[in-house]
């Protein structure tokens, strides 16, 4: 029997951009992006919708952003500001739940399967949560009701800005029919344009193509996909979640052309991410070391190799300085990123995910 839950998705409206306008109403009727300016190689973490309407989105190189917007606004992110915002709309979640999940500052689901506020309408806790937000806050989010994560979460995007969409659980069957797999989590444009060689681009497609086929092309993603084509998802929410990984990259403002100038930057990452670990709990086991490259061409490439018996500690610049070589001379071609990490015991696991905007 599926298990059937009341979860609430809060997914904040273009957030970064929603506190600048909040803190500088100037801004609130121009087109707007966080992020790097396009003088460097800097990105769009996020914008607002006016800003939108001409087609800039998060993650887009901010010099297409503003040939795409010449009279595009851009402002340095403020990470103080956004994580001070996300810990008071923490604090108001837990006015109505203690199962809360965050994924990230400006998102989390919350479990009110149980709760007895509003008579258990997960409806009307939602909308007080969103009032609540927008007066104590002066930020919007959108909201979605579902009996699962993967719909709650599909649901909070159905109607942004300020949204809220609920699906029921007499309507899951319809509802997933019609959705597009790109709506999935996880299906990305890569993963996106090979369901479409199968001739898949509906959950309904899902629902009927050869279940042996997809675990053929997908492993076990392929199942994962089954499952959610009709709906399912019986993950609980989560209010601890562990650290998957730790990591720290950064973009240059010019591409680094020498092993030399590789190794020197190489060095500062690695210091950087020596102090970054001091963070991490005294009985966390280090299982990988992990790089990555990003040449000028945007291509990239990872290389990892697990710790031997032998080593009492993952602290080796050696090794780092050896395997970001060997990553290099893979294609050999001019660097802009660079990235070192760890991977840790998938029991102790969240991934630490660095902003960079340069």
């Amino acid at each position: 029997m599926p298990i059937t839950r009341k979860i609430i998705h809060i997914d904040a409206d273009a957030f970064y951009a929603a506190i600048e306008m909040r803190d500088n109403p100037e801004l609130r009727d121009h087109p707007l992006a966080v992020g790097g300016r396009p003088g460097g190689r800097g990105v769009v973490a996020t914008c607002n919708y006016a800003a939108r309407a001409f087609g800039v989105h998060s993650a887009m190189s901010a010099k297409q952003a503003q040939k795409r917007c010449p009279h595009l606004i851009f402002v340095r992110p403020r990470f103080a500001a956004y994580r001070e915002c996300s810990q008071r709309m923490h604090e108001i979640f837990s006015h109505y739940t203690d199962l809360i999940e965050p994924l990230s500052l400006d998102e989390a689901y919350l479990d009110v399967s149980d709760s007895k506020l509003f008579r258990g309408s997960a409806t009307l806790i939602a909308k007080d949560i969103q009032a609540r937000i927008k007066q104590d806050l002066g930020i919007t989010v959108s909201a979605g009701i579902a009996p699962n994560k993967f719909l709650a979460k599909v649901a909070s995007d159905w109607q942004k800005p300020e949204g809220l969409f609920v699906l029921r659980p007499e309507q899951v069957s319809n509802f997933v029919r019609d959705l597009p797999v790109r709506k999935i989590n996880g299906v990305g444009k890569v993963t996106a344009q090979r369901l479409k060689r199968l001739g898949i681009e509906l959950c309904a497609d899902l629902q009927t193509i050869d279940f042996n086929l997809l675990i053929e092309k997908f492993g076990k993603y392929g199942q994962r996909l089954y499952e959610l084509s009709f709906g399912r998802d019986d993950r609980p929410v989560q209010s601890e979640r562990h650290r998957k990984s730790l990591s720290i990259e950064n973009t240059f403002e010019q591409d680094l052309n020498t092993q030399s100038e590789l190794l020197e930057k190489g060095q500062e990452l690695y210091a950087q991410l020596i102090e970054r670990s001091k963070k991490l709990d005294a009985d966390t086991h280090i299982q990988k070391r992990f790089v990555k490259v990003k040449f000028t061409d945007f291509t990239q490439t990872t290389l990892e190799e697990s710790l031997s018996a032998s080593e009492h500690t993952w602290q080796n610049i050696t090794s780092f300085e050896r395997m970001l070589l060997k990553a290099w001379q893979r294609q050999g071609k001019p660097v802009r990123l660079l990235g070192l990490g760890v991977r840790l015991n998938e029991y102790k696991a969240d991934v630490m995910q660095l902003d960079f905007f340069r």
